[in-house]
């Protein structure tokens, strides 16, 4: 299996201190060796980075600990192959351009029969993995539904977590999707996140000795959900995701919460 970590803020913030936890588990504490990535959005463009090689042990994601993007949303991924080879087009997240946006899609599970969402359509995978494919079956989806750019993007998400429901028919589907405003996420067996906000406190990393004082990093307005496979830290009161039900973030505020 995979790790996915997911962020929705209300301001330009960035992820260093959760990056680094997960990074750990890209091959040090954990056993997923088969590639990371990370995509962070900056109003209409993003950034991506990517590497199949470990994690932990990458030159690019020491780069990416140290280098403090800040963004609103942002989608990344530890890879545990199991569909697919390992390759860069293989490495999560996934990027698609659809009404004149970038969306980022990032998941963690195994799909079994997942050849039947191979239809005709505007998206096609590049890589040989059943998330690829996954994620181009969701957007083509998205797009018979909705042809133009909809006014109401809550309901075109809350739409997309349930077409995730009918992908976890297939398996296992643990998901992280956001266009950059709204980040999605749902949950198949594990999911957790957490809602920082003032007053704010420290918190320590579960898989590395390193402990951080929100409260130097932010101003009192500052919302910060963080949405991981299992907690990063050790002293902070994470939530369970339901399995079969989703959340969706806006801007770091939960607006809906859905069971499929």
């Amino acid at each position: 299996m995979c790790e996915l970590l997911g962020m929705s803020a209300n301001v330009p913030t960035d992820i260093c201190f959760s990056f680094r936890g997960l990074m750990h588990r890209g091959g040090r504490t954990g056993p997923h060796r088969d590639g990371w990535g990370i995509t962070f959005y900056e109003d209409k463009g993003f950034r991506t980075f990517k590497d199949p090689m470990p994690c932990y042990e990458s030159p690019i994601a020491r780069l990416v600990q140290d280098y403090p993007i800040k963004s609103r949303a942002v989608i990344g991924h530890i890879r545990q192959a199991n569909r697919g080879h390992v390759a860069l087009e293989n490495t999560h997240p996934f990027t698609r351009e659809q009404w004149g946006q970038f969306w980022t899609f990032a998941h963690n599970g195994q799909l079994s029969g997942y050849e039947k969402l191979l239809k005709p359509g505007k998206h096609r995978p590049v890589g040989d993995t059943d998330s690829e494919t996954a994620f181009c079956w969701l957007l083509n989806e998205l797009d018979r539904k909705y042809p133009r750019k909809p006014a109401d993007m809550k309901a075109l998400f809350l739409y997309a977590g349930e077409l995730c429901g009918r992908l976890n028919d297939f398996g296992i589907f643990n998901m992280l999707l956001s266009d950059g405003r709204y980040l999605l996420a749902y949950c198949s067996t594990s999911l957790h996140w957490i809602t920082r906000r003032a007053p704010f406190g420290k918190a320590q990393l579960i898989d590395e000795d390193v402990v951080i004082d929100f409260h130097q990093e932010t101003t009192p307005h500052d919302i910060v959900s963080v949405i991981a496979t299992l907690p990063l830290t050790s002293d902070e009161q994470w939530h369970a995701l339901t399995p079969r039900h989703y959340r969706l973030f806006h801007y770091g505020e939960c607006i809906a919460e859905t069971g499929v």
